[in-house]
Order: C-alpha cells, then structure tokens, then sequence
C-alpha cells in the first residue's frame, strides 16, 4: 500500500541492551528506556552515596536528584564516557554539594549501629565493632567532601585510579593526591585501631 505508515517495533530495553542505545532512546524520550537504566544503575549509585553521605535517607534523596538532573541533560551525553561513569560523576557531584553544605562535623549520634553478623559474637565483640565504625565515619568527616569522596570511591568501592578520575571529574594525579592524604589523615585518627 503506497503511503501507508509502518510501525515501528517497541524499543528493545532488554538487560542485555548497551547503555549507550539506551541513554539515545531516553534523550529521544523513551521513558521505558530511561527506566531501564535506572535500575540497571541505581543500586550501585546508592551504595555509593550511602558511603558518602553517611545515611540512606540522604543517599536516596541524591541518587534521585542525579536522575532528575541526568534525565534533564540527556541530550548533552555524547558517550564519551559510559553512561555509569557519567552518572557516578553527576552523583559525586551531588554528594560532594551535600557534604559541602553541612556543618563540619556530623554528631556521633548519626552512626548507624553495626549489623549483627550472622553467626554468634560476643556482646564485647559487637561493641567493639560498633565502635570502631563510630570512629571511622567520625575520622571521615574530618577528611574534606573532596578527599572522602576519591577515598571511598578508590578504597571502598575498589575504583581504579582511572575510574575515580572521571568520576569526580579530576587527574589521576588529583585523585591520587587525595587518596594518599586521606589515608594519612584516617591512619592518624584510627590509631587506636590498628
């Protein structure tokens, strides 16, 4: 039939579909595609927001931020780099905006209590534990929103130097600078626990 109109088939957001298809249809629009990389990505960004940040709350809130902001940005994503690395980027940045903006030192009270493992400790044990995570966020809220957020990307998340660089948006030079000096710092302030 001449001038009859084909459909299309639907967008193919199956898990085994590239980031980067993907990222083209949702500039394009395509919310199911959009969807689709969400929650291929979500998890992963909360986790590290979580490190970041300290608490699920505050996570939650930037990871959701970092979507909004990427959905409205889409068409500038060239893919460059990959859609990840552009979102642990946009993350970062919120994180880092968020860690800026609070006062230097978060309360102690703030320190999530330590999952019970799942076979039996000692209550000692548990204490121990519990304390020695109190220390740990409190030694990293002494490092700077910069330094904390190279450090756990590197050290936490296991990141290599490369990764971290495009993720915060720096050298690897930088990142390294600020991996070394975070390290000094927490040594210094976990003496007790080495």
């Amino acid at each position: 039939m001449a001038g009859a109109r084909t459909q299309s088939a639907p967008p193919d957001t199956r898990a085994d579909t590239d980031d980067t298809l993907l990222a083209v249809r949702a500039a394009e629009g395509d919310e199911t595609a959009f969807a689709v990389l969400v929650q291929r990505h979500a998890p992963a960004l909360i986790r590290l927001a979580t490190s970041l940040l300290g608490t699920a709350a505050e996570a939650e809130d930037a990871v959701q931020d970092a979507f909004l902001n990427a959905w409205r940005r889409l068409p500038e994503f060239q893919g460059g780099a990959a859609f990840g690395t552009w979102m642990y980027r946009i993350v970062t940045n919120r994180c880092l905006n968020v860690l800026r903006a609070r006062r230097p030192v978060s309360p102690l009270e703030a320190a999530g209590d330590v999952p019970a493992a799942e076979h039996t400790v000692s209550p000692a044990r548990i204490t121990e534990g519990r304390d020695a995570v109190r220390e740990l966020r409190h030694a990293l809220d002494l490092l700077s929103a910069e330094q904390r957020a190279c450090w756990v990307l590197k050290e936490l998340d296991g990141w290599s130097y490369e990764f971290v660089a495009d993720a915060a948006g720096i050298s690897q030079e930088a990142v390294r600078a600020r991996v070394f000096r975070a390290r000094r710092c927490l040594t210094q302030a976990l003496g007790a626990w080495r």
